[in-house]
């Protein structure tokens, strides 16, 4: 009995089924939850993008809690208290983690390979998280935030940006940081990761005897790991040339 559910032949033609097979070819399942990563992923300077993924979530899971308390509960309520410390210091890592992620890629190069928008969405995304985390000093609701708040408005004029960003309208700056900058960050971040899925995690500089170049598609380099017989002749190959270069040289 044929299956209800296939596609028929004349459906290709159809926007639904040309968006499908577009995301089937770029995103296979075995790319979106890969089984295995390359060796070179176990250095620790790739640890920090899933550091900043996790001090993410935790940074949006004690900000939900802080919305439905309000400025009143996480100012008088001893767990409020605890909350709003644990929101402020999983921002505080999730910058630090950042920050270190990306400094760690502007020195490996990671737009290598056609990865270009892999990096342009990271740097964008840090810049909005800043964003979000001014406005999150703003809408504070104590003397901290009111002295922050004075001190930009004049700078932020200047700019001429104050005529639609008052840092000294609370419910403006809540709604900025709430939920305007927070939908930005998580669809940069999200794009962020589709696009690291898709052209996959950026390898190190080649060095020799780690790995080799074996030529992959889409411009993007192809990597393997050498086995120990490999990693051996090439040793040898080396040694044997390198006595072969001083043996001539002393000729």
């Amino acid at each position: 009995m044929a299956d209800p559910t296939a596609p028929l032949p004349e459906d290709a033609k159809q926007w639904t089924a040309k968006l499908r097979k577009v995301a089937e070819d770029a995103f296979p399942p075995s790319k979106l939850l890969p089984d295995r990563q390359p060796a070179y992923v176990a250095s620790w300077i790739y640890v920090f993008g899933v550091l900043t993924l996790a001090s993410l979530s935790f940074v949006i899971l004690t900000g939900i809690v802080l919305a439905l308390g309000g400025p009143s509960w996480w100012h008088t309520s001893s767990t409020g208290l605890f909350v709003n410390s644990l929101h402020l210091w999983s921002v505080e890592f999730f910058f630090f983690f950042m920050v270190v992620h990306l400094w760690g890629k502007f020195f490996m190069a990671a737009w290598r390979g056609k990865r270009q928008l892999t990096w342009i969405t990271g740097v964008v995304s840090f810049l909005i998280s800043v964003g979000a985390a001014f406005t999150g000093y703003l809408s504070q609701q104590n003397f901290d935030s009111q002295w922050i708040a004075t001190q930009a408005k004049d700078g932020i004029n200047a700019t001429g940006a104050g005529s639609f960003f008052n840092v000294m309208n609370f419910g403006q700056m809540l709604m900025w940081h709430i939920t305007l900058l927070p939908l930005g960050v998580v669809a940069l971040v999200g794009l962020h990761v589709l696009m690291v899925r898709h052209r996959g995690v950026v390898p190190p500089f080649d060095r020799d005897g780690e790995v080799q170049n074996t030529g992959g598609r889409d411009g993007a380099s192809s990597r393997r790991e050498l086995s120990g017989e490999e990693l051996a002749e090439s040793s040898a190959g080396n040694a044997e040339a390198a006595v072969a270069s001083r043996s001539g040289g002393d000729d």
